[in-house]
Order: C-alpha cells, then structure tokens, then sequence
C-alpha cells in the first residue's frame, strides 16, 4: 500500500498503484494492474486502448465513481479513499466536471436551465461573465431558449461541454463524448474541448477508442491488460492508429 501523501508537483489528478478486481462468478478479473499515472493541469489527455483494457475503469477511479480495490486515486492533493460518501459527492460536485457519451439533458428544460441546473441544485448561481463567456465560446447564444428535442446531436453535446465547464471544475472526465455523434459534429466538439484547454486553462481527460479524437489531445496513453503500455505527445490521428495497430499485432502473437 503507498503512503497516504498527495503526489508531487500537485497533477489535477493522479493513480498510485492503482488496482480493480472484478469477481466474476467464481473468477477474479483484473481490470486495473497497480497503474501509476498523473494528469497535468491545464492539459488535455487522452485513455486509448482495446475494449476490456481498463480504460474506463481508470477513468472512474480516478473520478471518485469507482473504488479501486488497492492503491489510491487523488483529485489534487485529496486522497479519495479518505473521503466519506458525502465528502466524495460534494467533491464531485464542486471539483470535477462530466461529459458522457450520452447527453444527460432533461427534455424539458430549455438550454439555459440545463446548464445551470448543478449549480442551482447546490444554491449557486454563476458568475454573469463567466455564463456569457461559456455561452459564447460553445456558440449557444441563440439557443437558449430552446429545449433539447430541438437541437442536434452536436449542439447538445456542446450544451453538455457548457454545464461541465460553467462550475470551473478543476477536472473534467469525457467518457467517450463524440460516441453519439457523426464525424462533423464529432470534430466540432473536440475543437471546443481542445480550446476550452488552450483558452480557458481547463484540464480535461478523455477515453476514447478513435485515433482522430485522440489527436485533439496533448498526450496520449495507452492501457492494455489494465496496464499502462505506452504514451504519445503531441498526437496525430497517424501516430496513434500506428501505435494502436502495434499494439494489436502484439496481441494476436
């Protein structure tokens, strides 16, 4: 067991150690194999690898959605297991920002309320400015008024990006978030991922089985066996499909 101390140099996010056993009827499945990792601030990084890798697995740890079965997930200087149930809500709330595949809008609200509605959940209101800069980055200014059934998959995914960014969380986790949408779209919200990075400072971790979403990345890394096998920087969609191929070759070995 490492000791309970917070990574050096503060990452937004770190593994030490990290392991998941999954008991599957009478068998042991290790998703996660004591994985070290940290992720930067301010940084965009990418989880890449074949299904059953542990990708997400890592990412959900990591986002306090999961507990690892050893080892430790931290949010900054916060050791997760330390926290009890409520204190890992409140953090999640407070701290980190989600993006999934599927949307998560309610219907029947219009734009606007879907984006305030965790901050109006937890008695907040945000800050005017930083409403008009969000809005305006993510080009939703005519459609707040609008509800969810009336735009598509690419503007609500972009409302989506709105509610995780309006809270100025120091992390947000992407589950797969162009899964739904076609590949205009698709580059479209990754285009504002990748800025939300560049021109707000946000820190974003994305898993993603695409070498071309992977590309709007910093940095790459590759699990595979619920190891972490390999990483790139400064991807492009070329490099990764390369080392991914790599990686299936030496797999069918």
């Amino acid at each position: 067991m490492p000791p309970a101390h917070p990574p050096l140099n503060r990452p937004a996010a770190a593994a030490r150690d990290l392991t998941k056993v999954h008991a599957m009827g009478s068998r042991q499945v290790t998703a996660l194999d004591r994985v070290t990792f940290e992720v930067r601030q301010g940084h965009f990084t990418a989880i890449m690898g074949p299904s059953g890798s542990g990708k997400s697995t890592l990412m959900h740890c990591l986002a306090g959605l999961d507990s690892p079965s050893s080892g430790t997930a931290w949010i900054g200087d916060v050791n997760l297991a330390e926290l009890s149930d409520r204190k890992l809500t409140l953090l999640r709330r407070d701290r980190i920002g989600f993006i999934f595949q599927a949307f998560h809008l309610l219907p029947t609200l219009t734009v606007m309320e879907n984006i305030t509605l965790p901050m109006s959940l937890a008695g907040k209101r945000p800050a005017p400015r930083w409403l008009s800069e969000v809005v305006a980055t993510l080009g939703l200014q005519d459609r707040l008024t609008h509800r969810p059934p009336q735009l598509s998959g690419g503007q609500q995914q972009r409302v989506a990006c709105a509610r995780a960014l309006l809270n100025q969380p120091e992390i947000i986790f992407a589950d797969e978030p162009t899964g739904n949408l076609d590949s205009q779209a698709g580059a479209e919200v990754l285009r504002l991922l990748q800025n939300s990075v560049r021109q707000l400072g946000q820190t974003i971790v994305m898993v993603t089985h695409d070498p071309m979403a992977a590309s709007y990345a910093d940095r790459v890394v590759f699990l595979a066996d619920g190891r972490i096998v390999d990483e790139l920087h400064q991807p492009t969609a070329h490099r990764v499909l390369d080392r991914m191929r790599m990686f299936d070759t030496v797999g069918s070995t």
